[in-house]
Order: C-alpha cells, then structure tokens, then sequence
C-alpha cells in the first residue's frame, strides 16, 4: 500500500515540465535532451559528479532541484549504478528514488530497477529510495542472488556499503522469482553482512505455503571464498544398531587449496563410525583427495566383542604440464575386508563397492629424460583379497628400461641402410620388494613382515635383427639374456617322523644368489590374399592370411650343473617305494628364476582377417566405397618341441574377436583343442569309485578322430544409447561444485573430476540422454572327459529417460545355467528443479535394501533433506565375509 501511494505521488508538476500538452515548452521550464548525458555537482559538497540519461525523456524542475527520467533511465554516481523504466533524481536531499511501471497491454510490471555496486552482481526490486550521499536506502520487494543463494521479497533498508537490514525477505537457492519460488527460509528480521546473513525468527516455506518449522535465530553464509560450518545429522533407526544420527560433523575450509571435512555416525546400541576427508588443489600443478574412516559395529548383546574396520582412500593426479619429464600419481583403496560390507550407510549404498571382492592401490613417479633413450618408473601396490583376507604388497616395485636403439647405425648415414645398421639392443631392469598372502590380523607384525618380504633384481637384454628379403616375406632373429638377482632362496625337505598330511617343510635361506638364462630364436612370416568380387551392392570380399614360422632354442637350466634346481627324496605309503622330487631354489621368490627343460622346436601361427567392400550409394557425392570389417582377427598357434621325451606338440590354441554394428557390438571368444588322445580309468577311494583321465602320447587323429575341445570362452558386449543432446552430464547438485574449482583456476575437466571424487549414485545421472543400455554376455566352457564345467551369464546395466524429469538406472546379472537373477539394483530419479529425489532399491538378495532420499541440490542448504531407508545390514544374513 506504501509503494503504490508513493508512485502516485510522482507525476510531475505539470508548471514546472519542460513540454506541456501538445508539446508547447513550459514557461520557466529549462528543456533538457532527453538522449544526452548530463552530469550535476551537488552544492553541498560532494566531490563525484552524478550522471544520468533517460531513452524516452527527461524533465528538469529548476525550483526543486529534482531531474525525472523516463524511459531505460540510468543514474550513476561513483561505484553506484542504477537503471530502471522511472528514477527520480532530487539533488537538493541527494536522494533517488526509482520504480517499473505496469505494461497496459500484458499488465505486467516491467522496467523494475536494477542497481549494482562494485563488484556485487546486478540486484532488481520493485521500487527503492537511495541517498548516493549517505549511501542509505530503502528497497521494497528486492531480488538478489551470491553464490547460488537468492533473497526475494519483503523489504530491505540498506544501512551502509556493507550491511543490510532484511524484514520478511525469503532465503533460498531456488532461482525462480518471488512468488513462485519452490521453496525458502523466510527471515522475518535479520542482517545481511558481507559473508553472512544473521536472522532473528525464521521459518522454513515450501510451495508458499508456511511449514511449523521454525528457527529461534540462526546464520547462513554468503559465500565467495570456503566458509568453515556444522555439518546437520540425519535421524533414525536401525534395526540391528538402534536409534542412530548420521554424518554430522564440521567443514573446515582452511584456505582456498586445501579444506577437511570431517562426519561422524553414533548409534544408541554402540556402534558408531568416525570419517575424514581432506580435498586438496595447487592451480595448474595437482589436485588430490584423501580420506579416512574408522567404524565399530556392535551387532549382538551389550557387552559382545565390536568388529572394528578401517578404509584409506586417496587419489592424486598431477597436471600433465607442470612437470614435463615426470608424473606422479595415486589412487589407494586399503583398509578392513569386511569395511564396505559393514559400513554401507557411508558408502551411498553402492552395489559395486558393498559386493567387491578385491582392493588395489598404486602410488606411481616416473621419469623420462629428454633426448635420451632412458626413462624410469618407481612404485607401490597393495593388493587385497577380501574374501580370503589376504594382502599382497609390493614396497617398492621399479623399473628402468633403455629403448631400442642401433649402435651400429649412423646419424649421418648415406645412402641405403646396411644389414648390420639395423640390428638393434634395448635393456630393461625391474625391481621387486614384496610380500603375498599375508593374512591381514598378521600384516603389522614386524616379525612377519621382516620373514616375508622378498627382494629380487631382474635384467633382460634382447638383441634382434629384422630383414625384408623378396619383397613379401619378413625374417627377424632375436637372442635374449636374462639375469636374476635374488636376496633370499628356498630349501626344501621332507620330515619322514610327521604324521601331517603334508610332511613336505619350505625354509626360506637369506643370502643373494644370481641366475642367469638365454635362449635363441627366428621368425619368418608373410602376408597371403584373397579377394572374391561380386555384382551388385557388395562389391567384394577379401581375406588376408597371416602364417608365421619361428624357431627357438632354450637350454635346460635345470640340469644339475648350474645348481638352480635341488632334487629331495620323499616317501610315500607303503607299499609305495621312496620317490625323488625336483624343485627351484628359486620358486616363489621376488624375480623368480631359469626355466627347467629344453626346449629346441618350430612355432606355426596363423592370422585370418576379413573385411567386405560395399558400393557407394548413389546419394554419395564422394563416390567412396565403404570397407565392412566381418573378421578382425583369428589365430591358430601351436608349438612342436623336438627336445621333449613325450607329448612334443603343444595344445593348439585358437582365439579371435570383431566388432559390428558400426563397431557398436563387440564379440572376443578363444580356445584351446588337445591332440592327445585320453585314458579313462577307475578310482577306489574307500567306498567311493572315481573316474580321472590320463593323457596318452598318441594324436587324435591316428584313430581318426579331431582333436579335443578342452575348453572355450565367448563374450560379447554392446553399447546402445539414443543421441545425446548438449547439456551437463553431472547431476545438477554437483554442478555448482563443478564451477566453483573453474573459478580455482581448474580446465572444465579437471574440476568435474575433482568434484566427482565424493560422488553419490545420482552424480552421473545424464538427463540430456533419452536412454542407454549397456549388455554384455559371457560363455565359459571347461572339459577335462570326467566332467564338464559351464558358465553361462548375462549383464545388464543402463538408464531410460520416462520423461524429461524422470530417469530410472538400471543394474543386474542373469544366471542363464541356473536361471537365477544373482544381482539386480533399480534407481528412480527426478528432477525436481531445486531439489533432488533419489530411490534405490535392491529387491532381493542378502544385499536387499532400499533408500528414498529428498533434498536441495545446493549445497550450500545440503541438510535440508527428508530420507527413508532399509538398511542391507538389517537382513539377516548380510555379511558373506563375516
């Protein structure tokens, strides 16, 4: 009621108007151009000079010292800029006053005015009073937005350049102007600060309608730099743990590189799970995160002994420009095998990670010296069987290699390049320092890992020779040395006085103990051809054959006289005699060692391509035809070793794999065929008969028969989804994470990967994609004769648009042989603008669950959420390690 009778105050005194009706001048009116810039010094002493123009008039009363603009005005004055459809300008009190004006065809309110100060963004209202001297003013229904955060509605009273006075505004991160915002926090009285709003009472309103949730006081952040805060829990219960609050913590942003977040879940039975994390970013060097989380669940009576588990995550990437030469990089995923299984509220409910089997960390620097042949690799891994709660470690591993070079060439060489300018050496020596299968309650123990850690050096040096003779064929000859350097070697023998199943005893023998081996070889290979043609659209068809021919010698190293092999006698039950084993000193160790046996043998493989040639179509400008792979790649290989006492060929092996469909469907299968005919033979073992297989020496096809199919692998995969149309791939609510490390100096990339490194399932949720589907099929075949093995799965995974808010992600394996469902995982999202609603849902299985989660996609407002979920640890049998 205030603003309208204000407006209608206004209207200018028709006496003192530069024009009056029918455009006659005024008398006593000083006519000013109403497109020109004029300027005034106020006669009280101000130092700037106020600017204003107005596009459709402006009018000027001498006697009261005020301007009216009308028509796109604009008023400046210092770091003030104002413009609106109506600004009134009185020099005399130094005050502004400015509003719209209602578009009598639409009856709209448009020409609001806008101000901006600084380097503030553009703020609009309704209508405003501003002394430029004081610096005060009045703002009736404002509109403002920092940092994703906007204040709409009520009124505002600007006290000075920093601080401003709110009554009845509404706070909220939803974009939509005032009143059709989704959602807000009215603040019935507070004070706006450069970096805070302070609030008396508030209330949250949704939809504008008020909600019985109120605020006695509070604060909420303006952020343009990391602002340190509380993190809000989440409530409820589970039925295993009891009531719980989750994930509250504090943030803690110490500058603008490095910030920590830390969270913490409590629950009334005892349990509780402690968290973490610290994102990390130099501008064009590096950007890291790393966390940490320790829990104890106690699932049984007060009392009961908790299960104590641990994670370590950590991930560094380092852009790729700021060392040239050298990269350093990490990404570690260690800690308890039984973590994610028992700690599922902390990891999103994510079916990959909660039914993972194995952990693998790599911590890698690797350097290469320009205009040098020369480049090096040092690294640790950690790899963890969580089934078997083993670990496997690796400190350090290393590598330093040496490329082919030709030290009998010349740089300045003339002319055609000699036979013996093309024979080439390369050298390679890696490193190892490790332990393997390590239980994990063993693994800190410092005597065990000062037993178990095993050393080794290993060099190769291979020498080749590559010759083109008669155009088509191509000859290469190689001969490879390699030396082993170990720091520990084994000893076996047998304890006759054990009753064990197992009297055979392994001691590990420390000292350095080289080895070395070479062996010899030869290659020649050619291409053959073969094209059919057709009439009609297929043009034609060729197919290319690849045979290849090779010979190798390799000695036998483990013939008593170099020592790399030990012989120990053992015993077995009577009436069964004494019998000698052979071993290497070297078996287990880090490098390991020389092959035993020798082999002196031919090598034939075979290599089929086929490819189909369409014509073009008649539409085609270019005329070009179109090539169609059908074959890419099938290979038949054996070897014949004329050295060996029995069974001298080799199994032949046959793999092969192509893609159709535009390269869309991708089909690899493999094999291996058995030339030896089988004995099948009886086993008594008490009351119990057996059958087992016992190879003969004697070809299959001798009796007329093809050789055995022993075993088979088939996989295929494709990838289908409709066009994609531009757009963010990210979720909304990560989106503004995302533009936020843009402006830390990050490439569009880095920050999205940056942001997806705490990512959630609905993260890479894409709405710009109507549909994807992603199947993959796998075969498994095994035959040993006495029994047959066969796997037979189907993998689905993908998403489907229902419209252009909703999206439904799908996950699941199919057991064809068993024709069960193993897996399956559903999610519904919807966008909801400025909020977010999450459901997952896993309808079977130990890992059966659901959540249905609802928040703000800011997250500046990440704790005004509503959440209901099932937890898989509620089931009955949810641990399969445990």
């Amino acid at each position: 009621m205030a603003i309208d009778t204000i407006i209608q105050r206004d209207t200018l005194p028709k006496t003192k108007a530069t024009t009056g009706k029918k455009g006659k001048p005024v008398k006593g009116a000083k006519p000013v151009s109403a497109a020109k810039d004029t300027s005034s010094k106020s006669k009280g002493g101000l130092q700037s000079m106020v600017k204003w123009n107005a596009e459709d008039s402006t009018y000027s009363d001498n006697e009261k010292n005020i301007m009216y603009l009308y028509g796109k005005a604009r008023v400046t004055y210092e770091d003030f800029e104002l413009d609106a459809d109506y600004i009134r300008v009185d020099q005399k009190n130094h005050m502004i006053f400015a509003r719209g004006r209602t578009d009598p065809k639409t009856h709209r309110y448009v020409g609001r005015p806008i101000t901006k100060q600084k380097n503030d963004k553009p703020a609009a209202a309704d209508s405003i009073y501003y002394n430029y001297e004081t610096k005060k003013g009045k703002i009736f229904n404002p509109a403002s937005e920092q940092g994703g955060n906007f204040v709409s509605g009520g009124l505002a009273k600007k006290l000075n350049e920093t601080e401003v006075a709110y009554h009845n505004v509404l706070y909220s991160t939803c974009d939509l102007p005032y009143p059709d915002t989704h959602f807000g926090i009215v603040i019935t009285k507070g004070i706006a600060e450069k970096n805070q709003i302070i609030s008396g009472p508030a209330y949250l309103e949704i939809a504008g309608v008020p909600l019985p949730l109120a605020l006695p006081f509070g604060f909420f952040p303006k952020p343009n730099s990391r602002a340190s805060g509380v993190i809000l829990p989440t409530f409820g219960e589970d039925p295993k743990r009891g009531f719980f609050l989750q994930n509250f913590g504090y943030y803690i942003g110490l500058n603008d590189n490095i910030d920590l977040t830390n969270t913490a879940s409590v629950y009334s039975k005892g349990s509780y799970e402690i968290g973490t994390t610290a994102r990390y970013i130099k501008r064009y060097e590096y950007t890291g995160t790393a966390r940490f989380d320790y829990s104890s669940n106690n699932y049984g009576n007060p009392g009961d002994p908790s299960q104590k588990t641990f994670n370590i995550l950590w991930s560094h990437s380092q852009d790729p420009n700021a060392h040239p030469g050298s990269v350093f990089s990490a990404s570690v995923n260690a800690g308890s095998s039984s973590y994610y299984s028992n700690s599922g509220a902390q990891q999103n409910y994510n079916l990959q990670q909660i039914t993972q089997n194995n952990l693998h960390s790599s911590i890698a620097y690797s350097k290469v010296w320009a205009g040098t042949p020369f480049n090096f690799t040092i690294n640790a891994d950690h790899s963890q069987d969580l089934a078997k709660k083993t670990v496997d470690l690796s400190l350090p591993s290393f590598s330093f290699n040496m490329s082919s070079l030709s030290p009998f060439d010349s740089k300045d060489r003339v002319g055609e390049q000699k036979w013996y300018q093309k024979i080439s050496v390369a050298y390679s020596a890696t490193g190892s320092n490790k332990i393997s299968g390590v239980p994990e309650n063993e693994l800190f123990q410092a005597n065990t890992l000062a037993k178990r850690f095993q050393s080794g050096i290993k060099q190769n040096i291979p020498i080749s020779l590559n010759l083109t003779f008669l155009k088509f064929f191509q000859f290469s000859t190689n001969v490879n040395y390699t030396e082993y350097w170990n720091f520990q070697t084994i000893k076996q023998s047998y304890n006759r006085a054990s009753i064990t199943s197992s009297p055979l005893v392994i001691d590990t023998v420390a000292g350095f103990k080289r080895a070395g081996e070479y062996n010899l070889g030869a290659s020649l290979s050619t291409k053959l051809y073969g094209t059919m043609n057709f009439k009609g659209k297929l043009k034609a068809i060729r197919h290319v054959m690849t045979p290849s021919l090779s010979f190798n010698y390799h000695p036998d190293f483990g013939d008593p006289s170099y020592g790399y092999y030990k012989t120990i006698v053992t015993q077995n039950a009577v009436p069964y005699p004494y019998a000698a084993t052979t071993y290497s000193i070297f078996n287990g160790t880090a490098v390991g060692g020389p092959s035993a046996g020798k082999q002196a043998g031919v090598g034939f493989s075979l290599d089929n391509t086929i490819e189909a040639k369409v014509r073009a179509k008649s539409t085609d400008t270019s005329q070009t035809d179109r090539k169609i792979q059908i074959l890419q790649g099938l290979t038949f290989s054996t070897f014949y070793n004329f050295a060996a006492d029995s069974f001298k060929l080799s199994p032949i092996a046959f793999s092969g794999h192509t893609a159709i469909f535009n390269q869309k469907l991708n089909i690899s299968f493999g094999g291996v065929f058995n030339p030896y005919e089988v004995n099948i033979r009886d086993s008594i073992s008490g009351n119990q008969v057996k059958k087992y297989s016992q190879l003969i020496d004697r070809y299959t096809w001798q009796d007329g028969h093809l050789p055995r199919l022993t075993s088979f692998y088939a996989s295929t995969d494709i990838s289908l989804n409709s066009n994609a149309k531009t757009g963010n791939r990210l979720a909304p609510n990560l989106q503004n994470t995302v533009n936020n490390n843009v402006q830390q100096g990050l490439t569009p990339e880095q920050a999205e990967r940056l942001a997806l490194v705490s990512q959630d399932q609905s993260a890479f949720v894409d709405f710009n994609v109507p549909w994807n589907i992603n199947l993959s099929y796998s075969f498994n075949y095994a035959n040993n004769v006495t029994s047959t093995t066969v796997t037979n799965t189907i993998q689905a995974r993908g998403d489907v648009n229902i419209t252009p808010k909703w999206k439904i992600t799908y996950y699941s394996d199919l057991d064809i042989r068993k024709q069960k469902v193993s897996t399956c995982q559903l999610g519904i999202y919807r966008d909801l603008h400025c909020w977010d609603l999450a459901m997952q849902w896993i309808p079977f299985g130990y890992l059966k669950m659901y959540s249905v989660m609802l928040r703000v996609k800011a997250s500046i407002l990440q704790d005004l959420k509503l959440s209901k979920r099932s937890d898989f640890t509620n089931n009955q049998y949810y641990n399969p390690y445990y």
